[in-house]
């Protein structure tokens, strides 16, 4: 994905989570592949105003500027106050009125002239990231990078305070659904920072101002020591000891000691059911593939999760199954579009998944970009199961793990969700960087149903609660959310 999930720290490295794979601090930086950062002409002065790639263009949303000179796409953070360069990516394909540009993570990204506003005028141009539903619309800027762009900009900490405030001001939609007035916020905590602010004192203050967000996809991190993310109350981030805590407990209390057969490093496992149903266990939409891909990262991970689909969804077994089980319970998120992949494999008729729209008023948190429609197209060629589906979701449900659980709201074959909410963190993630080095994850997005209804804050309830993964049901041996699964599908004797 275009945007990073939250910053991480782990052994004094800082990890970028892109899409939930760590990443290491070069490429969270925005060097080149090969580990060297990119050198040649400040872009700018000199660039085309054709009709071609090149040139400078600003997206509508996302607060950025996005710099094409020939092999080269730069990408610039803005606020009112700041720009601040950011990632860095070669071209690595090309075509008519289109090129291909990879990041030193291996994410790629596509620009095409034409769409939007300006569709036809030689001033409109379309950014897709693979693995990241929809585009981004941008629009040529005459004249090149503004001057705040290309010259030195103060680091200190009151510099450093104002960068940090107006990113979330011009780009956080959920303000009012958090009852936060983040301009009290400011007016409250902006008299406590100067230039005499230590780095303690200063990483207080922004943890004191985001606390009361509650929203696991905000986060600010050093770099090193220093970071802050939180769930929402009552919820528990997902995280690898959990994850193998929990498949343990389906192994020994669920699936009566039996063990479940792991494909895509482990993030896909499956398991037979008595009376023709079976389970699909899916920790995370990220993290299948360790290899790399001519077509960049995305289609390596793309290529294992088909492969995995391959082996659990076989004609054979689609043919017989008569209900199945999806557990998303301990899924830490990911590509949206790995998940409609999935999802693309559970149907046979085509669904509304989402509409996705960015926040595009830096003054107005009610503004946002055309919703852009994605749907679920059953997949060609191979066997699709589109029978009973229960769908397991608790507060450990994160992310690309609520965008799926999302499009599979309007499916057309029988499915009910069983559990508790998930954790209500949907928008992709503007990773950003502060004067002084430090780093932001900012949501800027809504997903929207299609009466236009969105669950960023309380997550996708159930239709039918059941206690996940609580205390009591691990001391007990309990699974009830499985067994109600179990107790609603067709084939239990029925």
């Amino acid at each position: 994905m275009l945007f990073r999930k939250p910053a991480v720290v782990a052994g004094g490295v800082l990890l970028a989570l892109s899409g939930g794979a760590l990443l290491p601090a070069a490429a969270a930086a925005g060097e080149l592949p090969g580990g060297r950062a990119e050198s040649g002409p400040r872009p700018g002065a000199g660039t085309s105003t054709g009709k071609g790639l090149d040139g400078v263009w600003r997206t509508d949303g996302y607060g950025s500027l996005v710099s094409v000179e020939g092999d080269v796409l730069r990408r610039y953070q803005t606020t009112s106050v700041s720009c601040v360069e950011g990632e860095t990516a070669r071209r690595t394909a090309r075509g008519p009125g289109w090129a291909a540009y990879t990041m030193a993570d291996g994410r790629r990204l596509t620009v095409r002239t034409g769409g939007g506003a300006n569709s036809g005028t030689g001033t409109g141009a379309r950014l897709s990231t693979d693995g990241s539903p929809g585009h981004q619309d941008m629009a040529r800027v005459r004249g090149g990078l503004p001057a705040a762009c290309t010259g030195d900009a103060p680091d200190d900490p009151v510099a450093t305070f104002d960068v940090f405030w107006r990113t979330f001001h011009e780009n956080y939609p959920f303000f009012a659904a958090k009852d936060v007035d983040w301009q009290a916020v400011r007016d409250r905590h902006r008299p406590t920072v100067d230039d005499g602010t230590t780095d303690d004192e200063l990483f207080a203050v922004f943890r004191e101002m985001l606390a009361p967000l509650h929203d696991a996809h905000v986060s600010v991190t050093d770099g090193a020591d220093r970071f802050f993310a939180e769930t929402r109350p009552g919820t528990t981030a997902p995280s690898a000891e959990l994850d193998a805590k929990v498949k343990r407990h389906i192994e020994e209390h669920d699936l009566d000691g039996g063990g479940l057969t792991e494909y895509a490093n482990g993030r896909v496992s499956y398991a037979d059911l008595p009376g023709d149903r079976g389970y699909l266990r899916v920790s995370g939409f990220i993290g299948y593939s360790d290899g790399e891909h001519p077509d960049g990262r995305y289609a390596a991970e793309r290529a294992a999760l088909d492969r995995a689909l391959d082996s659990v969804l076989t004609a054979d077994r689609t043919a017989r199954l008569r209900g199945l089980v999806v557990d998303l319970r301990v899924n830490g998120g990911g590509a949206d579009g790995l998940g409609l992949r999935l999802a693309s494999r559970l149907t046979d008729r085509t669904h509304f998944a989402y509409a996705k729209a960015a926040r595009n008023d830096p003054d107005d948190p009610g503004h946002f970009t055309r919703a852009q429609p994605q749907y679920v197209v059953p997949a060609p060629g191979v066997p699709r199961y589109a029978g009973p589906v229960a769908v397991l979701t608790g507060g450990s449900t994160v992310s690309a793990g609520e965008s799926f659980t999302q499009a599979l709201l309007d499916r057309p074959g029988r499915t009910v969700r069983i559990g508790a909410p998930t954790q209500g963190v949907f928008s992709d993630v503007l990773d950003r960087a502060l004067p002084n080095g430090w780093r932001l994850g900012v949501p800027n997005e809504e997903f929207r149903t299609r009466d236009g209804r969105t669950f960023d804050g309380p997550g996708i309830p159930p239709d039918l609660s059941e206690p996940v993964f609580t205390d009591e049901e691990f001391e007990h041996g309990r699974d009830s959310a499985f067994d109600r699964a179990l107790d609603v599908l067709p084939g239990g004797g029925d």
